[in-house]
Parts: C-alpha cells; sequence; structure tokens
C-alpha cells in the first residue's frame, strides 16, 4: 500500500487529506491502494477566523466527522521529525509512544502562530492565536468583571492594528460594555496600540478612512507610533513612556508559519512559508507538498497568497488534488485561487468589504456585516457526516464567494 500522509488539522490539512480522497476516487483507485491519513495533535478543526469572537470555545468541528465518512486515517500525535530522504515523519502520540509513519507523498499543511514578543511582563500577555488561548481571554475578561473595583477594570489594550487587531478591538467595545454593570459602561475601553502612523497599515489606504472613522465611533483609543515597553497585570508601559491601566493586554502582532517547516530542506520566506512551484511542491524537496499558512505560494501576478483562511481552502484543495495525482502519475493543475477579497468585521459597527489587492471598498456597515457573518457561520465550515457533500465541496474549482457574487 502508498501512504499519502498529511501533516496538519487545519483548513489547509483538512481541504489537502479530503482533496486527495476525491481524486483517488474519481480515478478509480482501489481504496486498499493508497491510504490518506492525517495527523494533528488536536481532535477538531478549529474555526479560528472566528476566535475573536465571544465563547471561542465552540468555535471547532470534530474531524472525525469530517475525515471519517470519507475514510480519511487520522492519527491524534505531535509531530517531530522528518526525514525526507527516507520519506518518514515521526511523532509522539498521546501515550507518549513513539510513532513513525511512512509516506509516499507528503502535504505539510501545520499552519502558523502568532510571534510573540520577548520583553519585560511578556507572561501577563493574552492572544487569540488558539482556542485554548482565545478562551483564556474570555474567561479572564469575565473573572475580572466580578473582581473589587480597580483603575482600567473595563479596558483592554490590543497590541497591533492590523486585520485580527481590528477585529478584536472592536468586537470588545461591545463585550466588555456588556461585562460592565450599567453605572460603569461609560468605563469600558479599548486601547488600540500599533508602531506604524495609521491603522491597518498592510490594508493600504481604500478601506482606512471608513476603519479610522469607525475605530471614532465605538470610541477606540489610539496610540499609533509607539510599541509596548513593558506589560503588568493590570497596565502597560508604551515606548513613549505613557502607562496605561488595563484588565489585559491582547497582542496579535505578526504571524509566523509552523516550526515544523525547518524539519524540510527548503528554501524559506521572511515568516518561515516554504516556497512551492504553481502546483504547490515544495522546491528542491521531492514527494513534498506544503499548503496553507506554511506555503509561500504566487496567488495572482506578482502577489504572494496570504494566512489567511481564504487562502488555506483552496491551497488545501489543490494541494490534495495534485498529491494524488502526482502519486498516480496524472497531470497536475497549477494553483489558480478566486481573486482576492477581504470582509474585516468591525464589531457592532458592521465590517468593510473590499475587492482587489488594493482593497476597493465595494460593501460597508450592516450589509457587509451579513456577508461577514454568512462567511464565519456558513461558508468555512465543512459539511460533515455526508460523504458525498464533503467530497463535493473538495473540487479545486469550488469557487469561493467574491464581491461580485455577494454585493
Amino acid at each position: 500500500m502508498k501512504n499519502i500522509l498529511v501533516i496538519g488539522g487545519g483548513f489547509a490539512g483538512v481541504w489537502s487529506a479530503i482533496g486527495a480522497v476525491r481524486t483517488l476516487r474519481e480515478s478509480g483507485t482501489d481504496p486498499a491502494d493508497i491510504q490518506v491519513t492525517l495527523v494533528s495533535s488536536g481532535d477538531d478543526l478549529v474555526i479560528r477566523p472566528r476566535l475573536y469572537e465571544a465563547a471561542p470555545e465552540t468555535m471547532r468541528v470534530s474531524l472525525d466527522r469530517v475525515l471519517g465518512p470519507v475514510g480519511v486515517r487520522r492519527v491524534a500525535a505531535t509531530v517531530t521529525a522528518i526525514d525526507t530522504d527516507d520519506r518518514s515523519m515521526v511523532a509522539l502520540g498521546r501515550d507518549a509512544r513513539e510513532i513513525v509513519l511512512p509516506y509516499d507523498r507528503l502535504v505539510l499543511a501545520a499552519g502558523s502562530q502568532v510571534v510573540r514578543p520577548e520583553l519585560p511582563g511578556a507572561e501577563h500577555l493574552f492572544d487569540i492565536d488558539t482556542m485554548g488561548a482565545a478562551a483564556r481571554l474570555d474567561h479572564h475578561l469575565k473573572r475580572v468583571a466580578e473582581q473589587r473595583p480597580f483603575e482600567g477594570q473595563f479596558t483592554v489594550t490590543v497590541v497591533g492594528a492590523g486585520f485580527t487587531g481590528l477585529e478584536i478591538a472592536t468586537e470588545l467595545t461591545e463585550r466588555l460594555r456588556e461585562l460592565a454593570p450599567a453605572e460603569r459602561r461609560d468605563e469600558a475601553c479599548v486601547v488600540l496600540v500599533e508602531r506604524a502612523d495609521v491603522v491597518g497599515p498592510e490594508l493600504g489606504a481604500g478601506p482606512r478612512p471608513h476603519i479610522a472613522g469607525v475605530l471614532a465611533d465605538l470610541g477606540v483609543e489610539l496610540r499609533l507610533g509607539v510599541t509596548l515597553d513593558e506589560v503588568g497585570e493590570r497596565s502597560v508601559t508604551l515606548s513613549d513612556a505613557e502607562v496605561v491601566p488595563t484588565a489585559a493586554t491582547v497582542w496579535t502582532a505578526g504571524m509566523r508559519a509552523s516550526d515544523l517547516t525547518a524539519l524540510v530542506p527548503g528554501e524559506r520566506d521572511r515568516m518561515g512559508r516554504l516556497l512551492v512551484d504553481d502546483h504547490l511542491r515544495v522546491q528542491g524537496v521531492p514527494g513534498v507538498y506544503a499548503a496553507g499558512d506554511t506555503a509561500a505560494a504566487r496567488a495572482e501576478d506578482d502577489h504572494m497568497v496570504t494566512q489567511s483562511c481564504q487562502h488555506a481552502v483552496p491551497l488545501g484543495k489543490f494541494a490534495g488534488r495534485n498529491v494524488a495525482a502526482d502519486l498516480l502519475g496524472l497531470e497536475l493543475v497549477p494553483f489558480a485561487p478566486d481573486p482576492y477579497v477581504t470582509c474585516l468585521d468591525l464589531g457592532p459597527a458592521g465590517a468593510v468589504l473590499t475587492s482587489g489587492w488594493d482593497r476597493t471598498v465595494q460593501l460597508t456597515g450592516q450589509e457587509a456585516k451579513e456577508l461577514k457573518q454568512r462567511i464565519n457561520s456558513d461558508w468555512i465550515y465543512p459539511p460533515v457526516d455526508d460523504p458525498d457533500k464533503i467530497l463535493n465541496a473538495a473540487d479545486h474549482r469550488t469557487t469561493w464567494p467574491t464581491a461580485e457574487t455577494t454585493a
């Protein structure tokens, strides 16, 4: 039996595994001839794009309900080594026993993690990078709200005014008011810290006026052109020496590909992503593909994919299709995602939808919010239990909703 091995239980890993099964079945391959295996330390697909919302512990889907119906073998383990010469992977199972799995083709789709800073008091920082981290913040804010009054009790400082920072900052304006007693709701405050002199520096000039207006309307206090110097349990000190009383400090600045990319002898970009060709093969490493946040793939023209669900899903589908086709000797298809769009949640102020890499604004306010809610509650969730629906959704030609199809 030959083996297709997928490392990672996020969007890219799940769709790589299902996409491979779909291609194998379309080719008429006997399931006994090629096994598709997914290795992940967790039991759930975490709906990571929703971790800025309240109750983050509910943002998950059982991997067994997605992978089991289509025959993907799931191994719950933590990868510790990859031997690309011997074509094998080593992992530790939950019983601490070593597991060695051979592969004929490998897809590395191990995701990314937030880059936490080294500064005094960094242990007091919160983030929303994982379900556990987001739940820790959510529970902390609820506990703090019940404590004896102190300065900054209903203030949260968010560091980084990028996509994640803007979504958690705007969402928290409402959550903090709900946590505060009626007589103290005017104390609810979000302080947004950004080292650049503008909000959303990587989002470009297109949506910035709308975003800035929303932040002002929501009462988000901006600290631009500064960074953190020190974090305390109930305060944060900025680089201009300002001390901000705060109940929590949430770090959202900077992402890096999984450390597992270092186990593959391929060239990486500044974010640690493996450079791949148009078919998502890791350059210079036979038999190895990369997808999702671990892949530095070309999206459109001279633009590279972003570390986002919007690109992780199609990267997984294309990688799954190609890794199976490669093993079967079929023609590979070049990665071709749908035109780039962004839909940024702005909490009680709605959302903003943009199209293209210049991020031309298409929708704002409640209309954009309704679209964002459909994306978050429907489109990014995989089908469960029904093998036909699951395999149909793995078609690499499936269209991701765009501004043109949703406006």
